[in-house]
C-alpha cells in the first residue's frame, strides 16, 4: 500500500472517482438488503437519545457498518493511503466524518482528531484490528479514547446471507450480495475508568477482543452460518504486513 503523492493529479482523480463507485455499490447493497438487530436495545436507545458512544468493530465486517449507525453523526479514523483515502471517499459520502491516521502512521494526529471529535458531540467509530492486522486482535487505541472521553465502547458485528468472503485479504472482508439479509449484533458496552492503570487497559483490550468476537458469533450464527467458519475466521490472523 502506498502513499498519495500530494502533487499526483491522477492519484487524485482516481481516488474521487473510485471513492463515488464505491459509494454507488454500498447504496445499492443497502438498498436491496433487509437488516435486523440483535441485542441492540441499548445503543438503539442511546442513538435515540443522542448520547454519544464508541462503535467498534473488525476491519473484515465494515462494509455495512455506516448503515447499521444509527446515531446523528460519527467521525472515524481512516488511513492516509490510497485504500483508505478511497474508502474515505465513499464513507464521506455516506455523512461519516473521517480523521486521517492509522496505528503506524499519523495515530497522534488522528487521535487528536477523534478527541475534538469527541469534543464536538461525534460518536467516534474505531477498527480496532485496523488497518492491516493481525485479523480479530485489537490493538489498544479505543481503549485510550474510552478512558480519555469516558464514553462506552459498543461491540459491534454483522453477518449477511448471501455474501462473499474475500479470504486472501488478511481480514477475510465480508461482502453482502444485493438482496442479503444483515443482522447486526451487539454486546454489553465496555468501559474504562479515567484512572485506569496499564493492567487495567491491558484487561480492557482482551475483554474487548472477547465481546467482539461474540458479536461475530451471534450474528453468524442468526444466519445459520456454520460455527467452523466463524471459528476460522476469529482465530487470529497472519501477522500485520508493513505499509509501504
Amino acid at each position: 500500500m502506498r502513499l498519495i503523492p500530494r502533487g499526483s493529479r491522477r492519484e487524485r482523480i482516481f481516488v474521487e472517482v473510485a471513492g463515488a463507485v464505491l459509494h454507488v455499490v454500498l447504496r445499492v447493497i443497502h438498498a436491496t438488503s433487509r437488516s435486523r438487530y440483535v441485542g441492540a436495545d441499548e445503543i438503539l436507545g442511546r442513538f435515540a437519545a443522542g448520547e454519544q458512544l464508541i462503535m467498534a468493530f473488525w476491519h473484515g465486517r465494515m462494509v455495512m457498518m455506516p448503515f447499521g449507525y444509527r446515531g446523528r453523526g460519527a467521525c472515524i479514523m481512516n488511513s492516509r493511503h490510497r485504500d483508505g483515502a478511497l474508502i474515505s471517499r465513499a464513507i464521506e459520502r455516506l455523512g461519516v466524518e473521517v480523521v486521517r491516521g492509522s496505528s503506524s502512521r499519523g495515530w497522534v494526529g488522528g487521535m487528536k482528531g477523534l478527541l475534538l471529535a469527541a469534543e464536538r458531540g461525534r460518536d467516534l467509530v474505531v477498527v480496532p484490528d485496523g488497518p492491516r492486522g493481525p485479523r480479530c486482535e485489537a490493538k489498544g487505541g479505543v481503549v485510550q479514547l474510552a478512558r480519555a472521553t469516558g464514553l462506552p465502547i459498543f461491540p459491534v458485528s454483522y453477518a449477511a446471507r448471501p455474501h462473499r468472503v474475500l479470504r486472501k485479504s488478511w481480514d477475510w472482508l465480508c461482502i453482502p450480495l444485493p438482496g442479503a439479509e444483515v443482522v447486526f449484533a451487539v454486546e454489553e458496552p465496555l468501559w474504562v475508568a479515567a484512572g485506569a492503570s496499564p493492567e487495567e487497559m491491558e484487561s480492557a483490550r482482551r475483554e474487548l477482543e472477547r465481546r467482539l468476537n461474540r458479536a461475530t458469533e451471534s450474528a453468524d450464527r442468526s444466519l445459520g452460518v456454520a460455527s467452523e467458519l466463524t471459528t476460522q475466521y476469529i482465530r487470529r490472523g497472519t501477522p500485520s504486513r508493513p505499509e509501504r
